[in-house]
């Protein structure tokens, strides 16, 4: 067992990185930090960055998924809109026919793209690289082709969608509904978030770790490949699907057309700017994914929108290549100099 938990170890370390215990005082303060302001928010802002700043939540616990399956285990996927719309259409069925409150479609949600994301990750064990790039990006192609079928549109209602209620406030909270709803996805995904920190920090994360930076020696070793990698599917696709549950929640509204393949490319770049596995950096993702696109509509002219935004994600390439994880990383080296 010696020779795994080397393996595992030399995984999870990073190059240049200090000791655990001497990094623990900074990652409390920043933890700190970062859960104070987003607390404060939604008492500083309006209604409607109140509402964008809970898509990026959102976003970020979809982006989250993605970084387990991507960064911390090696596999590239496109079509994480598959599982996305999974979750959101479970979730919008379950409220839509009055079964239950919209807190507990979410577990609901989570459990049936966990098992999509599984029985596709199995057949995808064969493929690698570009190859299951490429199949993942054919599901996200199909999606919104699927929804539409006929035979689902007694459920999907076609290209119609469905449209929910927005959940009241509980227990007389002195909130109004736009700051609960902030607050409710923001207790899921702090929770989520911090999950998936413990799991990349377990031996199953560890494991996850070295399959993703040497398969053979993995396998060597005794690590069940195959079973590890469809797990991790399953998992990304759970945390895609809550994501996806979330958004019906927050939106009030899914159909069709809301999961488009554009929806898995905004997964990616924003994962890839966070931090190719950085899972705290998946809310940079979320706001990249949120505010670019309007900051972009606001600093160009009609019908250059596209441009400005391709601007500004050149932009941000050139200056933190490795994502925000690396951007970090610079300034902490200069500062150490």
């Amino acid at each position: 067992m010696t020779g795994i938990d080397n393996l595992m170890d030399k995984a999870l370390d990073k190059p240049g990185a200090a000791p655990s215990r001497a990094r623990r005082p900074y990652r409390q303060a920043w933890w700190a930090a970062t859960l104070a302001a987003l607390v404060i928010l939604p008492f500083v802002l309006d209604g409607y960055v109140v509402f964008q700043m809970t898509l990026v939540l959102v976003y970020a616990l979809a982006i989250i998924g993605l970084n387990l399956l991507t960064g911390i285990n090696g596999q590239f996927s496109l079509g994480h809109v598959a599982f996305f719309a999974t979750g959101a259409y479970t979730t919008a069925l379950l409220m839509d026919a009055g079964l239950m409150g919209y807190a507990w479609t979410l577990p609901i949600a989570g459990i049936v793209a966990f098992v999509f994301g599984f029985l596709f990750g199995l057949p995808a064990l064969r493929l690698e690289g570009i190859y299951l790039a490429l199949a993942t990006f054919a599901l996200s192609v199909a999606t919104p082709q699927v929804l539409k079928l006929t035979p689902l549109t007694p459920w999907t209602h076609g290209v119609n969608g469905i449209s929910l209620p927005k959940p009241e406030v509980p227990w007389g909270l002195p909130l109004d509904q736009d700051q609960w709803i902030y607050f409710f996805v923001l207790a899921v995904v702090m929770v989520l978030l911090f999950l998936a920190l413990a799991l990349v920090g377990s031996r199953s994360g560890r494991a996850l770790l070295a399959i993703r930076d040497n398969p053979i020696a993995a396998r060597a070793m005794g690590i069940n490949i195959w079973l590890y990698k469809a797990t991790a599917f399953g998992i990304s696709s759970l945390y895609a699907g809550i994501a996806g549950g979330l958004s019906a929640i927050v939106v009030q509204y899914v159909s069709p057309d809301s999961f488009t393949m554009n929806v898995s490319i905004a997964f990616f770049v924003g994962m890839v700017l966070g931090g190719l596995g950085w899972l705290p950096g998946a809310l940079f993702g979320g706001a990249f994914i949120v505010f670019i696109p309007q900051i972009s509509a606001d600093i160009a002219d009609k019908g250059f929108e596209g441009i400005a935004y391709g601007l500004c994600l050149v932009v941000l390439v050139f200056v933190m290549p490795s994502g925000l994880a690396g951007g970090i990383d610079l300034v902490k080296r200069k500062f150490a100099r």
